[in-house]
């Protein structure tokens, strides 16, 4: 296995020759961050070989057969340590000799196997693509054999027996690997145990090939000039054009978005809306019924009524009751103003498109169009004040002045493609290493379809007391600049860039020892918390200027807060109920 050794190192709080501090000074930072770039694209070709990231063992730009290669290697790393673990006597159990090996191995394996899987959703090679997927196949079935060892789970229960505890994070940790492998079965009868892996390959087996077929989708739409009206011309410039003029309309979720959002005909938007919604049917309804089917059986061997009691039993509500009581609550308290906002819609499309029925793909388009009598404003102008470099300048500022950080350009990093950027993150106190991101911004042929944040390494305390930098990648589908015309964002394009970007200081700001717990990898119901409350600094008037470095910042200001103003009074409604 590679080792591990530079998790120690701390990067210099100076800045480094090759590398550019990135400024976020307000009105200066769209020409500052286009110099930057500049100097990144020399500074590229003057350096014809990339360096590695200190501290960070994820692996760039591995070819299909490294890929593969690198998965055996992992896979047989991990049984070497797993073999040991569940050699160890039960009455010799130690943290040092049980719970310490499998924790390091966590850590370090991570990064390597992201570096084995990831590429599936960023590379620009097909081939590599497909081996990308074949290994994280392979992977995934090598862990789902290591979660069924039942000489391993002896020996961590007898751990457990104990007593002997590290600290709280540590006994946390024997917790969570105990619970991984009773809900595998592990602490049933030899009959059922058999049973419970038999349907759990199946179970991954199925999710895997309905997950492949969505990624592997590459259905289109075809429509003139015509069908596509109320989109930008700047939108119907990234179309492909093909035969007699037509525009290629993907299903990816940039073109979904836009068409349902803006596009004034409602056959197009419907027949969009219809062909996502529908995308992978043929194949992918027969694997959905019978992973229901499976799922259920699973569920009820291991002594839950239903699955969804299972999936549950790791989340606060606990129970599918609780679950449906809170909906049924807010469902009843919201449907009398749910109603009357579709009336409003209703009256909206018979005024405009005349007797149709009104459909979940009118839903988006309407909505924008009351927003826009109710303001007074054209919300697609708002566009010009949101240039996607400004607003990442602002976003950058923002995340410095609230969490004390500094964002350093890595100019001559090793990455997949030329639109990626790779940033080092510090301490602005104290100068140390917190860890990196990749930022992937722009759409592309072969590129995942959806805008999210990946850990590529999550950071730990190994046992000798090494720390572990951790490593995030951000992918979303903005559009590249066209023409010298600089790529411009909705507002709720930037609420979900702030979004994702909360995602990021979540992962690389997290102190846990355990890479179990690191970053992004917290309770489930707890994921989502830091990028929803860093959302909210989209609506404040000092946020604003910095992302939008106009004179007219008032106009987005009174905007924003008509809108508020607006959901503060449905709130008030809802809370008066």
């Amino acid at each position: 296995m590679e080792s591990e050794g530079n998790s120690e190192k701390k990067m210099s709080s100076k800045p480094k020759k090759g590398s550019n501090i990135v400024p976020l000074t307000g009105a200066a930072a769209l020409l500052t961050l286009a110099a930057s770039l500049v100097i990144t694209a020399i500074n590229n070709r003057r350096n014809s070989k990339k360096k590695d990231l200190p501290g960070c063992n994820f692996r760039v730009n591995l070819s299909a057969s490294e890929i593969l290669k690198l998965a055996d290697r992992i896979i047989a790393k991990s049984k070497e340590v797993h073999d040991a673990v569940a050699s160890v006597p039960l009455d010799k159990v130690t943290y040092k000799n049980v719970i310490s090996p499998l924790a390091e191995l966590e850590a370090q394996q991570f990064p390597l196997v992201q570096s084995c899987v990831v590429p599936k959703l960023v590379s620009t090679s097909y081939k590599v693509r497909k081996a990308s997927a074949e290994a994280e196949k392979k992977i995934d079935a090598h862990v789902s054999s290591c979660s069924k060892r039942e000489d391993a789970y002896r020996v961590v229960k007898a751990f457990a027996a104990k007593g002997e505890w590290m600290g709280p994070e540590a006994r946390r940790y024997v917790q969570c690997l105990i619970r991984d492998f009773e809900r595998n079965g592990l602490n049933l009868t030899a009959t059922k145990r058999e049973e419970v892996q038999r349907l759990r390959a199946q179970m991954d087996e199925l999710s895997f090939q309905y997950v492949q077929n969505l990624n592997d989708d590459s259905t289109s739409l075809l429509f003139c000039e015509n069908e596509l009206a109320g989109l930008p011309t700047q939108f119907l410039k990234t179309l492909e054009k093909v035969e007699n003029g037509m525009f290629k309309v993907t299903l990816k979720s940039h073109h979904v978005a836009a068409v349902l959002e803006l596009c004034k005909i409602g056959r197009t938007r419907r027949l969009v809306a219809m062909t996502y919604g529908k995308r992978c049917a043929k194949v992918n309804l027969s694997v959905l019924e019978d992973l229901v089917q499976v799922r259920h059986k699973f569920a009820r061997l291991l002594g839950y009524s239903n699955y969804a009691e299972y999936a549950l039993n790791l989340r606060m509500a606990k129970t599918s009751s609780k679950v449906l009581e809170f909906l049924e609550d807010i469902s009843s308290s919201l449907s009398d103003l749910a109603k009357r906002e579709l009336a409003v819609l209703k009256e909206l499309k018979k005024q405009e498109e005349g007797e149709l029925s009104f459909g979940v793909e009118d839903l988006l388009y309407y909505v924008k169009n009351v927003e826009q009598q109710e303001f007074d404003l054209d919300l697609g102008a708002l566009k010009q004040y949101f240039p996607v470099n400004l607003v990442l300048s602002g976003i950058f500022k923002i995340l410095q002045d609230l969490f004390r950080l500094r964002f350093e350009q890595i100019a001559d990093s090793d990455v997949w493609h030329s639109d990626v950027r790779v940033f080092s993150v510090f301490d602005l106190s104290s100068g140390e290493l917190l860890g990196y991101f990749y930022l992937d911004m722009y759409t592309r042929e072969g590129k995942y379809g959806q805008t999210c944040v990946v850990a590529l390494q999550n950071g730990s305390v190994a046992f000798n007391g090494a720390r572990q930098v951790p490593v995030a990648l951000l992918i979303s589908q903005l559009q590249k600049d066209i023409g010298g015309i600089p790529s411009l964002l909705r507002f709720s394009e930037v609420v979900s860039l702030f979004h994702e970007f909360g995602h990021v200081v979540q992962h690389l700001c997290n102190c846990a020892s355990f890479a179990r717990f690191s970053g992004l990898r917290v309770d489930p119901d707890s994921v989502e918390i830091p990028a929803k409350v860093l959302e909210n600094w989209c609506y404040e008037s000092f946020s604003l200027k910095l992302i939008s470095g106009f004179h007219q910042v008032f106009l987005i200001k009174l905007y924003i807060l008509l809108k508020m103003l607006t959901l503060l009074s449905y709130s008030s409604i809802f809370m008066q109920r």
